[in-house]
């Protein structure tokens, strides 16, 4: 596994599973929040956001977590390992608060230091509509994939543990 691609709804736990993952597995952990927002929540043109992913799928090594749907397919291409993390709608919806209050003012560390965290009512609704709106998308591109590729959907938190437990003891 040199290539992992982390996905799921906001809250899901995608950019704290990849930060874990890196430690075990001491592959760069590349956050697409911190390089696609610029300052002040301003997002990045078409363009280069496409050139910026590019580059990073093509390099040797590396944990990418995100969505941008736009994007997805170079990333999936590239990707020895997909993990979904298809957590349910509460739970993601506790921690996109949780993580509001605990950063309160200051950017999280998977996000441009010029964005503080913030939760407007757009960001509410696209984690709660994600199952509706964005999953079928995403288990439809994970459905076309075929070995030697490997896709782990997590559904749970002990199931995100088990996965992390069970690298821990074989990071190979």
């Amino acid at each position: 596994m040199d290539r992992i691609l982390v996905i799921g709804s906001g809250g899901s736990g995608k950019s704290t599973l990849s930060r874990k993952l890196g430690g075990i597995l001491k592959l760069p952990v590349i956050h697409l929040d911190t390089y696609f927002w610029n300052a002040n929540w301003v997002p990045k043109e078409n363009a280069e956001w496409d050139q910026t992913v590019e580059r990073f799928t093509y390099e040797d090594q590396w944990i990418i977590d995100g969505n941008y749907s736009r994007t997805m397919d170079s990333r999936i291409k590239r990707a020895d390992l997909i993990v979904f993390l298809d957590m349910p709608r509460v739970l993601c919806m506790y921690r996109i608060f949780k993580r509001r209050i605990m950063y309160h003012k200051k950017a999280r560390p998977d996000m441009n230091e010029e964005c503080p965290e913030k939760i407007d009512w757009d960001f509410v609704k696209w984690v709660w509509n994600y199952r509706t709106r964005s999953r079928k998308n995403t288990i439809k591109k994970l459905e076309r994939i075929q070995e030697p590729q490997q896709v782990i959907t997590l559904k749970t938190r002990k199931q995100v543990d088990e996965f992390i437990r069970s690298l821990e003891q074989n990071p190979n």
